[in-house]
Protein backbone atom coordinates (compact mmCIF):
# COMPACT_ATOMS: atom_id res chain seq x y z
CA UNK A 1 0.00 0.00 0.00
CA UNK A 2 2.91 2.47 1.09
CA UNK A 3 4.09 1.80 -2.70
CA UNK A 4 1.46 2.74 -4.53
CA UNK A 5 0.36 5.54 -2.39
CA UNK A 6 3.55 7.28 -2.75
CA UNK A 7 2.93 6.66 -7.11
CA UNK A 8 -0.13 8.47 -6.30
CA UNK A 9 0.80 10.76 -5.14
CA UNK A 10 4.10 11.59 -7.70
CA UNK A 11 1.80 11.21 -10.58
CA UNK A 12 -1.17 13.45 -9.16
CA UNK A 13 1.76 16.39 -8.46
CA UNK A 14 2.89 15.92 -11.82
CA UNK A 15 -1.11 16.12 -13.25
CA UNK A 16 -2.27 19.22 -11.37
CA UNK A 17 -0.11 21.92 -12.43
CA UNK A 18 -0.96 21.06 -16.41
CA UNK A 19 -4.50 19.97 -15.30
CA UNK A 20 -6.44 21.52 -12.08
CA UNK A 21 -4.33 24.92 -11.90
CA UNK A 22 -5.28 27.76 -13.61
CA UNK A 23 -2.45 29.83 -15.54
CA UNK A 24 -0.27 32.13 -12.86
CA UNK A 25 -0.48 35.46 -13.93
CA UNK A 26 2.36 37.53 -13.19
CA UNK A 27 1.75 40.61 -11.19
CA UNK A 28 1.33 43.60 -12.56
CA UNK A 29 5.06 45.02 -12.71
CA UNK A 30 6.56 41.78 -12.23
CA UNK A 31 9.19 40.24 -14.57
CA UNK A 32 7.58 37.36 -16.42
CA UNK A 33 9.35 34.33 -16.41
CA UNK A 34 11.76 33.51 -18.96
CA UNK A 35 10.59 30.79 -21.83
CA UNK A 36 13.50 31.20 -23.53
CA UNK A 37 14.45 27.53 -25.26
CA UNK A 38 18.01 26.50 -24.82
CA UNK A 39 19.55 23.75 -25.92
CA UNK A 40 23.25 23.26 -24.03
CA UNK A 41 26.29 20.93 -24.56
CA UNK A 42 28.76 19.66 -22.53
CA UNK A 43 31.10 16.28 -21.90
CA UNK A 44 32.51 14.26 -19.05
CA UNK A 45 35.96 12.59 -18.89
CA UNK A 46 37.41 10.25 -16.68
CA UNK A 47 40.96 8.67 -17.99
CA UNK A 48 43.48 6.87 -16.09
CA UNK A 49 46.41 4.49 -15.49
CA UNK A 50 46.00 2.24 -13.30
CA UNK A 51 48.78 -0.59 -12.39
CA UNK A 52 47.83 -4.01 -10.67
CA UNK A 53 50.65 -4.17 -7.74
CA UNK A 54 49.17 -6.94 -6.50
CA UNK A 55 48.04 -10.03 -6.93
CA UNK A 56 50.26 -11.04 -9.74
CA UNK A 57 49.04 -12.76 -12.77
CA UNK A 58 50.93 -15.22 -15.20
CA UNK A 59 50.67 -14.74 -18.96
CA UNK A 60 50.69 -17.97 -21.72
CA UNK A 61 53.86 -18.61 -21.19
CA UNK A 62 54.32 -18.66 -17.79
CA UNK A 63 55.43 -15.84 -17.08
CA UNK A 64 54.30 -13.50 -13.74
CA UNK A 65 53.08 -9.90 -13.91
CA UNK A 66 51.35 -6.58 -12.47
CA UNK A 67 48.98 -6.04 -15.10
CA UNK A 68 48.81 -1.99 -16.12
CA UNK A 69 46.60 -0.18 -18.46
CA UNK A 70 45.28 2.79 -20.30
CA UNK A 71 41.96 3.58 -19.36
CA UNK A 72 38.58 5.52 -20.31
CA UNK A 73 35.78 4.90 -17.74
CA UNK A 74 33.44 8.12 -18.49
CA UNK A 75 32.63 9.33 -21.38
CA UNK A 76 29.42 11.69 -21.24
CA UNK A 77 27.92 13.68 -23.65
CA UNK A 78 25.79 15.89 -21.70
CA UNK A 79 22.80 17.41 -23.49
CA UNK A 80 20.29 19.14 -21.16
CA UNK A 81 17.87 22.21 -21.92
CA UNK A 82 14.57 24.25 -21.48
CA UNK A 83 11.30 23.74 -23.48
CA UNK A 84 9.90 26.42 -21.10
CA UNK A 85 10.86 27.84 -17.81
CA UNK A 86 8.84 24.93 -16.65
CA UNK A 87 10.14 21.99 -19.05
CA UNK A 88 13.55 20.77 -18.72
CA UNK A 89 15.48 17.67 -19.98
CA UNK A 90 18.07 16.05 -19.96
CA UNK A 91 19.96 13.41 -22.35
CA UNK A 92 23.50 11.57 -21.43
CA UNK A 93 24.90 8.90 -23.23
CA UNK A 94 28.08 6.84 -21.49
CA UNK A 95 30.61 4.04 -22.33
CA UNK A 96 31.18 1.00 -21.20
CA UNK A 97 33.16 -1.91 -22.02
CA UNK A 98 31.74 -4.79 -24.14
CA UNK A 99 31.64 -7.63 -22.49
CA UNK A 100 28.84 -10.02 -24.32
CA UNK A 101 29.98 -13.53 -24.81
CA UNK A 102 29.94 -14.19 -28.51
CA UNK A 103 29.66 -10.41 -29.52
CA UNK A 104 31.57 -8.77 -32.26
CA UNK A 105 31.89 -5.84 -30.35
CA UNK A 106 33.60 -8.13 -27.09
CA UNK A 107 36.27 -5.65 -25.74
CA UNK A 108 35.22 -2.66 -27.51
CA UNK A 109 33.75 0.65 -25.53
CA UNK A 110 30.39 1.25 -26.71
CA UNK A 111 27.51 3.91 -25.50
CA UNK A 112 24.67 3.36 -23.98
CA UNK A 113 22.04 5.62 -22.03
CA UNK A 114 23.40 6.47 -18.60
CA UNK A 115 20.00 9.44 -18.18
CA UNK A 116 17.18 9.94 -20.16
CA UNK A 117 14.54 11.53 -18.80
CA UNK A 118 12.16 15.18 -18.84
CA UNK A 119 11.23 17.56 -16.16
CA UNK A 120 8.53 19.67 -14.57
CA UNK A 121 9.04 22.04 -11.86
CA UNK A 122 6.39 23.18 -10.07
CA UNK A 123 8.11 26.51 -8.57
CA UNK A 124 5.10 28.85 -10.09
CA UNK A 125 3.25 27.22 -7.23
CA UNK A 126 4.76 26.33 -4.69
CA UNK A 127 6.02 29.82 -3.77
CA UNK A 128 9.71 30.88 -2.77
CA UNK A 129 9.51 28.61 0.62
CA UNK A 130 10.02 25.34 -1.33
CA UNK A 131 11.97 26.52 -4.61
CA UNK A 132 13.29 23.44 -6.57
CA UNK A 133 10.60 21.99 -6.93
CA UNK A 134 10.03 19.23 -9.78
CA UNK A 135 8.94 16.03 -10.79
CA UNK A 136 10.88 13.56 -13.31
CA UNK A 137 9.98 11.40 -15.50
CA UNK A 138 12.65 8.55 -17.34
CA UNK A 139 16.34 7.19 -16.47
CA UNK A 140 17.49 9.92 -13.67
CA UNK A 141 19.87 10.00 -10.96
CA UNK A 142 18.66 8.16 -7.69
CA UNK A 143 18.40 10.16 -4.63
CA UNK A 144 21.36 9.28 -2.23
CA UNK A 145 24.36 9.02 -4.44
CA UNK A 146 23.23 11.90 -6.78
CA UNK A 147 23.06 13.94 -3.32
CA UNK A 148 26.04 12.49 -1.80
CA UNK A 149 28.62 13.55 -4.76
CA UNK A 150 27.92 17.37 -4.63
CA UNK A 151 30.27 17.26 -1.83
CA UNK A 152 32.78 14.09 -3.01
CA UNK A 153 33.65 15.15 -5.93
CA UNK A 154 36.24 11.91 -6.64
CA UNK A 155 33.85 10.05 -8.87
CA UNK A 156 36.63 10.52 -11.56
CA UNK A 157 38.72 8.20 -8.89
CA UNK A 158 36.11 5.34 -8.21
CA UNK A 159 32.38 4.90 -7.17
CA UNK A 160 30.92 6.17 -3.88
CA UNK A 161 30.95 3.67 -0.84
CA UNK A 162 27.11 3.02 -1.23
CA UNK A 163 27.64 2.27 -5.02
CA UNK A 164 31.19 0.35 -4.94
CA UNK A 165 30.24 -1.70 -2.09
CA UNK A 166 26.35 -1.00 -1.14
CA UNK A 167 24.92 -2.06 -4.27
CA UNK A 168 23.37 1.17 -5.12
CA UNK A 169 22.86 2.77 -8.72
CA UNK A 170 23.67 6.04 -9.19
CA UNK A 171 20.91 5.59 -12.18
CA UNK A 172 17.74 3.89 -12.94
CA UNK A 173 14.56 4.35 -14.94
CA UNK A 174 11.26 5.99 -12.78
CA UNK A 175 9.40 8.88 -11.66
CA UNK A 176 10.35 10.77 -8.81
CA UNK A 177 9.61 14.21 -6.96
CA UNK A 178 11.75 17.03 -5.09
CA UNK A 179 11.68 20.05 -2.75
CA UNK A 180 13.77 22.61 -0.92
CA UNK A 181 12.87 22.58 2.58
CA UNK A 182 11.95 26.35 3.96
CA UNK A 183 14.52 28.69 4.61
CA UNK A 184 17.56 26.09 3.44
CA UNK A 185 17.16 23.63 5.77
CA UNK A 186 17.34 20.81 3.61
CA UNK A 187 15.63 19.27 1.14
CA UNK A 188 13.31 16.02 0.14
CA UNK A 189 13.95 13.01 -2.61
CA UNK A 190 11.21 10.25 -3.27
CA UNK A 191 10.51 8.36 -6.33
CA UNK A 192 9.41 5.05 -7.51
CA UNK A 193 12.07 3.07 -9.93
CA UNK A 194 12.10 -0.22 -11.55
CA UNK A 195 14.99 -1.22 -8.86
CA UNK A 196 17.23 -2.64 -11.30
CA UNK A 197 20.09 0.13 -12.05
CA UNK A 198 20.18 1.72 -15.36
CA UNK A 199 22.07 -0.59 -17.20
CA UNK A 200 19.83 -3.81 -16.45
CA UNK A 201 15.85 -4.47 -17.75
CA UNK A 202 13.37 -4.70 -15.01
CA UNK A 203 12.52 -8.34 -14.66
CA UNK A 204 9.07 -8.19 -13.14
CA UNK A 205 6.68 -5.94 -11.40
CA UNK A 206 8.48 -5.28 -8.19
CA UNK A 207 9.09 -1.32 -7.63
CA UNK A 208 11.81 -0.20 -5.43
CA UNK A 209 10.81 2.89 -3.41
CA UNK A 210 13.62 5.38 -2.77
CA UNK A 211 13.28 8.42 -0.25
CA UNK A 212 15.93 10.87 1.31
CA UNK A 213 15.74 13.39 3.68
CA UNK A 214 18.57 15.47 4.07
CA UNK A 215 18.38 18.27 6.81
CA UNK A 216 21.00 21.02 7.37
CA UNK A 217 20.14 21.99 11.12
CA UNK A 218 21.96 25.36 11.10
CA UNK A 219 21.59 27.09 7.35
CA UNK A 220 22.12 30.43 8.88
CA UNK A 221 24.38 29.94 11.42
CA UNK A 222 28.14 30.44 11.41
CA UNK A 223 30.73 28.92 8.41
CA UNK A 224 31.83 26.61 10.94
CA UNK A 225 28.39 25.10 11.50
CA UNK A 226 26.75 25.87 8.33
CA UNK A 227 28.05 22.83 6.08
CA UNK A 228 26.67 20.11 8.28
CA UNK A 229 23.96 17.78 6.46
CA UNK A 230 22.61 14.94 8.04
CA UNK A 231 20.50 12.68 5.91
CA UNK A 232 18.52 9.46 5.90
CA UNK A 233 17.56 7.30 2.75
CA UNK A 234 16.17 4.05 2.30
CA UNK A 235 14.92 1.25 -0.27
CA UNK A 236 12.33 -0.98 0.01
CA UNK A 237 12.19 -3.10 -2.78
CA UNK A 238 12.05 -7.22 -3.98
CA UNK A 239 13.73 -9.42 -5.80
CA UNK A 240 10.55 -11.33 -6.55
CA UNK A 241 6.90 -10.67 -4.82
CA UNK A 242 8.04 -11.93 -1.30
CA UNK A 243 11.43 -11.90 -1.39
CA UNK A 244 12.99 -8.63 -0.26
CA UNK A 245 15.72 -6.23 -1.04
CA UNK A 246 15.89 -3.30 1.49
CA UNK A 247 18.59 -0.81 2.26
CA UNK A 248 19.17 1.70 4.85
CA UNK A 249 21.85 4.14 5.07
CA UNK A 250 22.51 6.66 7.58
CA UNK A 251 24.66 9.54 6.52
CA UNK A 252 26.51 13.17 7.45
CA UNK A 253 28.27 15.39 5.26
CA UNK A 254 30.37 18.32 6.18
CA UNK A 255 31.46 21.40 3.96
CA UNK A 256 34.01 23.52 5.49
CA UNK A 257 36.47 26.57 3.55
CA UNK A 258 39.41 23.96 4.10
CA UNK A 259 38.06 20.54 3.60
CA UNK A 260 34.79 18.66 2.64
CA UNK A 261 34.64 15.11 5.02
CA UNK A 262 31.61 12.82 5.25
CA UNK A 263 30.55 9.48 6.75
CA UNK A 264 28.09 6.50 5.96
CA UNK A 265 26.43 3.57 7.44
CA UNK A 266 24.77 0.95 5.71
CA UNK A 267 22.32 -2.08 6.07
CA UNK A 268 20.96 -4.41 3.61
CA UNK A 269 18.33 -7.12 3.75
CA UNK A 270 18.25 -9.51 0.70
CA UNK A 271 16.71 -12.47 -0.16
CA UNK A 272 17.17 -15.00 -3.43
CA UNK A 273 13.66 -16.35 -3.23
CA UNK A 274 10.48 -15.71 -0.94
CA UNK A 275 11.76 -19.30 0.79
CA UNK A 276 15.58 -18.43 1.13
CA UNK A 277 16.78 -17.03 4.55
CA UNK A 278 17.45 -13.24 4.34
CA UNK A 279 21.32 -11.65 4.40
CA UNK A 280 22.25 -8.89 6.23
CA UNK A 281 24.77 -7.30 5.10
CA UNK A 282 26.33 -3.58 6.57
CA UNK A 283 29.33 -1.96 6.39
CA UNK A 284 30.73 1.86 6.81
CA UNK A 285 33.11 4.43 5.16
CA UNK A 286 34.31 7.70 6.28
CA UNK A 287 36.14 10.28 3.69
CA UNK A 288 38.27 13.13 4.10
CA UNK A 289 39.42 16.02 1.29
CA UNK A 290 41.48 18.67 2.72
CA UNK A 291 42.41 21.32 0.45
CA UNK A 292 45.58 22.86 0.55
CA UNK A 293 44.59 26.04 -0.95
CA UNK A 294 40.29 26.26 -1.74
CA UNK A 295 37.93 23.97 -2.64
CA UNK A 296 38.22 22.83 -6.60
CA UNK A 297 40.74 25.09 -7.10
CA UNK A 298 44.98 24.17 -6.61
CA UNK A 299 46.26 20.82 -4.28
CA UNK A 300 44.26 18.28 -2.38
CA UNK A 301 43.88 15.42 -0.71
CA UNK A 302 41.82 12.13 -0.76
CA UNK A 303 41.38 10.24 2.03
CA UNK A 304 38.94 7.16 2.61
CA UNK A 305 38.17 3.59 4.41
CA UNK A 306 35.55 1.60 3.53
CA UNK A 307 34.81 -1.77 5.62
CA UNK A 308 31.80 -3.63 4.13
CA UNK A 309 30.59 -6.97 5.82
CA UNK A 310 29.15 -9.28 3.06
CA UNK A 311 27.21 -11.66 5.54
CA UNK A 312 26.53 -10.51 9.11
CA UNK A 313 26.05 -14.37 9.55
CA UNK A 314 29.77 -14.53 8.74
CA UNK A 315 32.53 -12.55 10.24
CA UNK A 316 34.37 -11.62 6.97
CA UNK A 317 34.91 -7.85 6.47
CA UNK A 318 36.44 -6.05 2.94
CA UNK A 319 38.28 -2.91 4.14
CA UNK A 320 39.33 -0.94 1.42
CA UNK A 321 42.05 2.33 2.05
CA UNK A 322 42.37 4.72 -0.56
CA UNK A 323 44.63 7.92 -0.46
CA UNK A 324 45.40 10.33 -3.57
CA UNK A 325 46.78 13.53 -3.85
CA UNK A 326 45.24 15.42 -6.35
CA UNK A 327 45.65 18.94 -8.41
CA UNK A 328 42.55 21.06 -9.57
CA UNK A 329 43.27 23.69 -12.45
CA UNK A 330 42.39 27.06 -12.05
CA UNK A 331 39.34 27.77 -14.15
CA UNK A 332 39.13 31.57 -13.88
CA UNK A 333 35.45 32.64 -14.85
CA UNK A 334 33.93 30.01 -15.98
CA UNK A 335 32.26 26.29 -15.06
CA UNK A 336 34.53 23.78 -16.70
CA UNK A 337 36.83 21.84 -14.38
CA UNK A 338 40.04 19.68 -14.78
CA UNK A 339 41.71 17.84 -12.28
CA UNK A 340 44.53 14.87 -12.03
CA UNK A 341 45.41 13.13 -9.41
CA UNK A 342 47.68 9.99 -7.91
CA UNK A 343 46.51 7.64 -5.67
CA UNK A 344 47.02 4.16 -4.04
CA UNK A 345 44.25 1.45 -3.14
CA UNK A 346 44.72 -0.95 -0.70
CA UNK A 347 41.90 -3.73 -0.20
CA UNK A 348 42.02 -6.38 2.62
CA UNK A 349 39.93 -9.41 2.93
CA UNK A 350 39.62 -10.18 6.26
CA UNK A 351 38.15 -13.42 7.99
CA UNK A 352 37.67 -14.60 3.90
CA UNK A 353 38.98 -17.97 2.72
CA UNK A 354 42.13 -17.75 1.54
CA UNK A 355 41.78 -18.15 -2.34
CA UNK A 356 42.99 -16.29 -5.23
CA UNK A 357 39.38 -14.10 -5.27
CA UNK A 358 40.05 -12.71 -1.78
CA UNK A 359 43.80 -12.02 -2.34
CA UNK A 360 45.03 -8.96 -0.85
CA UNK A 361 44.56 -6.05 -3.85
CA UNK A 362 47.30 -3.12 -4.63
CA UNK A 363 46.54 -0.38 -7.14
CA UNK A 364 48.42 2.44 -8.08
CA UNK A 365 46.72 4.71 -10.18
CA UNK A 366 47.09 8.04 -12.04
CA UNK A 367 43.71 9.38 -12.66
CA UNK A 368 42.22 12.46 -14.91
CA UNK A 369 38.91 14.87 -14.78
CA UNK A 370 37.86 17.20 -17.51
CA UNK A 371 34.35 18.47 -17.18
CA UNK A 372 32.53 21.29 -19.64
Amino acid sequence: MLRRSLLVAILVMAAIPGAALAQVTPAQGSVPPDDTQVIRVGAVLFADWTRTIAPTTTDAAGQTYSPNAFNVTRAYINVTGNISHRVSYRFTPDITREGGTGSSLLGSLTYRVKYAYGQYSLDDWTGANFRQTWVRFGIQQTPYIDGQEGVYRYRFQGTVFTERDGGLSSADAGVSAHTNLPNNYGDVHVGVYNGEGYSRVEVNDQKAVMTRVTIRPFPTSNFTLKGLRVTGFYVGDHVMRNAERNRAVAGVLYEHKWFNAGFDWMQNRDQANPTAATIKSGGWSVFATPFFKEKGNGPEMLLRYDSWNTDKSLDQDRQRTIVGFAYWFPHPGGASTAAVMLDYELVNFKGFPSTPANAQQKRLAVHGLINF
